[in-house]
């Protein structure tokens, strides 16, 4: 039986895409414990399914997320440390886990506000593409806590330790020109074109050879925590494995014989 969202829904496209798109566009896609709930389900089922080779990050509306909803901060100052640890670790940040650890492509569509919760789900993600109205900021200090999904690990090594301290540490807002001359997005389109060439950049990253895309994916965040001789070691039995598939006999026959290779992810 198909899963029932009340906070998102899953479309399905043509070339084996997949978005999980936010549907609370009344309330700014502000997040809840059950709308990360969702979304961790939606990417704990789509990575393994067979059907679907790059999975699209996105949000209806004006802002793709303008943070925690306020009604569920409130509740939450009234909490419990336990009951904070459970909703923090089983819903907000197993959402960002699911989407972080996905084997397969993933890319979030950011169009307005990415604040706090909105600002590391985008993080979490392969590549983010966003908006020429797009705003991200992690202004978890003004309300007197920090980022807890894996933004003061992600930020300093996407773009540097100083910039991501004012936007920790200071709560600056970074929009859509200087992200990309940071490196925190890929692309700035308009605002009318986001969807199309979110869809159009998926389909290019489907065609690629899904058991290489997991493994160097992998590697590359393993590499994040490791050191170099560590991942000289674990990439002699990946590589072996990946030399053994019948997507590397693809990619040399297709380029051999000049033309687009079919990956089938074998």
């Amino acid at each position: 039986m198909a899963a029932e969202y009340h906070h998102i829904r899953i479309d399905r496209h043509a070339s084996a895409i997949a978005a999980v798109v936010v549907t609370r566009a009344d309330i700014g896609n502000a997040s809840s414990p059950e709308m990360l709930g969702e979304i961790r389900d939606a990417f704990a089922a789509l990575s393994p399914d067979g059907d679907v080779r790059a999975i699209i990050l996105a949000a209806e509306g004006k802002h793709f997320s303008v943070g925690a909803d306020f009604a569920f901060l409130q509740r939450l100052a009234g909490m419990s440390a336990t009951e904070v640890k459970d909703t923090v670790y089983d819903k907000f940040q197993g959402a960002a886990r699911a989407i972080y650890r996905c084997p397969k492509p993933t890319l979030a569509l950011v169009q307005g506000a990415a604040i706090t919760v909105g600002c590391e789900i985008a993080l979490a993600c392969d590549f983010r593409v966003a908006a020429d109205n797009a705003m991200f900021q992690e202004s978890w200090i003004k309300l007197g806590i920090m980022p807890p999904l894996g933004g003061t690990f992600l930020l300093p090594r996407i773009i540097g330790l100083g910039r991501a301290m004012e936007m920790c540490l200071r709560g600056k807002q970074v929009r859509a020109e200087e992200a990309l001359a940071i490196g925190l997005v890929s692309e700035v389109v308009a605002k009318d074109d986001l969807a199309a060439r979110g869809l159009q950049l998926a389909q290019e990253l489907a065609a690629l050879a899904p058991l290489a895309y997991a493994t160097v994916k992998q590697s590359m965040q393993r590499a994040l925590e490791s050191s170099m001789e560590a991942e000289w070691q674990a990439n002699l039995p990946n590589q072996a494995v990946l030399l053994g598939s019948e997507d590397h006999r693809e990619g040399l026959a297709a380029v051999t014989e000049k033309r687009t290779p079919v990956f089938r992810g074998r």
